[in-house]
């Protein structure tokens, strides 16, 4: 079923998003903004590690994404490739490097309609082309196991396009019931819900998260510090988000996660193995998340409290509030056979803010005019997911948000954001995929590996 823990997790800074504008192929989530799509979560796999797994499938080990950038000579298409990469028992290394080629093959194909002779002084001044700084980006991330359950993550990235570099670092504990994290970034990225981004120069994070327990309560609390103004990526003028102005807030949040089966058929022995004249095969499901069709209902509540110190002046000092989420699946098909084996759907209702929806509803019932600059929180949301097998290991997937009011305040459904993928499922990783997607909203795509996603 859709990830319900999203629902707590979407109210601190560390929900990764996916993105092909940075080349760790991560963006966060802004607190205080609606849950993002399932199908635009982040893979729990680093990106230095997909491209190693990634190239052996590709011709020379490059992989291509899209998405646009401010300066247009350079074009969307772009190629990734892991250039080097080395390890020992607890430490590795990688170095990522991105090729926009579109400005390269413009400048030559200038150049040569100006030639009328070929000299050398003409293949100088094209080689010189190959050498633009604004063409590539360079990434080096490296990961210390410090421990069996600790380790540190240090990375640094540049696009020959931008000023300055983004240092990243990250200590990660496990616990045998937490999991504590400690982030820092300069700058950081966010993305806000309506797919535009935003740098912000300093962004610290200390974070404690309780594992899911088998009554399904959940807990997490943590600080986190802004540092200088935000300033956004896409050259547009509107303000900043205000969780990302400077400031220091401390949150906490809980939740209960609750699943009931409608119906399940429960896999059987004889549905892995198979009988042929020639023996005994082991055939299993592509996908061990989804080889049992089933009907089930699952929900989460929860809460959260939050202080700010240094607030500005349009931010609450100080927040409680209630969130919720809904979700209905249904499966038919194993994931085994080639064809007609796998049709999901999940329909999910999400209620990010209980707050600003008891104050909306309050508004209609007072027929109060209708708020241009009402809280983005006020519109509960329904996001539809829909999966289809197409042949064998690939299968289509649709990924959709609805507003549950029109902009006017009106009853309605309005689409919010739009996913669609194609997922072609690794037997052999029991729960993992190659996933390439495109998002229309904001004209991105890239392909990733994804692992237990659900």
């Amino acid at each position: 079923m859709a990830n319900m823990r999203t629902a707590m997790d979407a109210a601190f800074w560390d929900l990764n998003i996916s993105t092909p504008n940075a080349l760790d192929s991560t963006a966060r989530s802004i607190p205080g903004e609606p849950k993002p799509l399932d199908g635009s979560k982040a893979s729990r796999a680093l990106r230095v590690q997909q491209l190693s797994l990634l190239g052996n499938g590709f011709p020379l080990g490059i992989i291509p994404s899209y998405s646009p950038t401010p300066n247009k000579e350079l074009g969307s298409f772009a190629l990734h490739s892991l250039l080097f990469k080395a390890s020992t028992s607890n430490w590795w290394l990688g170095f990522i490097g991105q090729f926009r080629p579109k400005k390269l093959f413009s400048d030559i194909k200038a150049e040569l309609s100006s030639v009328d002779e070929w000299e050398l002084p003409v293949l100088k001044d094209i080689g010189k082309h190959f050498l633009e700084k604004s063409l590539y980006a360079f990434n080096v991330c490296s990961q210390l196991s410090l421990t069996p359950s600790s380790s540190l993550l240090l990375s640094t990235e540049e696009h020959g396009e931008k000023k300055g570099r983004r240092f990243r670092a990250m200590l990660l504990n496990k616990l045998p019931e937490h999991d504590v994290t400690l982030e820092a970034a300069w700058p950081e990225l966010f993305i806000d819900h309506k797919g535009r981004y935003w740098e912000v120069p300093e962004s610290i994070s200390f974070d404690c998260s309780s594992l899911v327990s088998e009554n399904g309560f959940r807990y997490r609390f943590g600080l986190h510090k802004n540092g200088g103004h935000p300033q956004a990526v896409d050259n547009i003028t509107d303000e900043p988000p205000l969780n990302l102005m400077q400031g220091i807030c401390g949150k906490a949040a809980f939740s209960y996660e609750k699943s009931e089966d409608l119906w399940r058929v429960k896999e059987k022995k004889e549905d892995i193995v198979i009988e042929t004249d020639k023996g005994r095969f082991y055939r299993p499901s592509y996908d061990i998340r989804l080889r049992e069709p089933h009907a089930a209902v699952s929900g989460i509540i929860g809460g959260t409290l939050e202080a700010w110190l240094n607030n500005s002046r349009h931010r609450r000092p100080f927040g409680v509030d209630l969130f919720g989420s809904l979700c209905y699946t249904f499966q038919h098909g194993k994931f085994k056979e080639t064809f007609g084996d796998l049709t999901r759907i999940d329909a999910r209702l999400d209620v990010s803010s209980a707050s600003a929806l008891a104050k909306q509803v309050t508004k209609v019932f007072r027929k109060a005019a209708a708020d241009n600059a009402r809280d983005v929180l006020s519109s509960p949301r329904l996001e539809l997911i829909l999966q289809q097998q197409v042949a064998g290991p690939i299968v289509f997937r649709v990924d959709s948000k609805f507003l549950l009011n029109t902009p006017a305040g009106r009853p309605g459904l309005q689409l919010e954001d739009f996913v669609c993928s194609l997922n072609y499922s690794l037997r052999v990783l029991q729960s993992g995929k190659v996933v390439a997607w495109y998002s229309p909203k904001r004209k991105e795509g890239m392909i990733e590996l994804r692992l237990f996603e659900f």
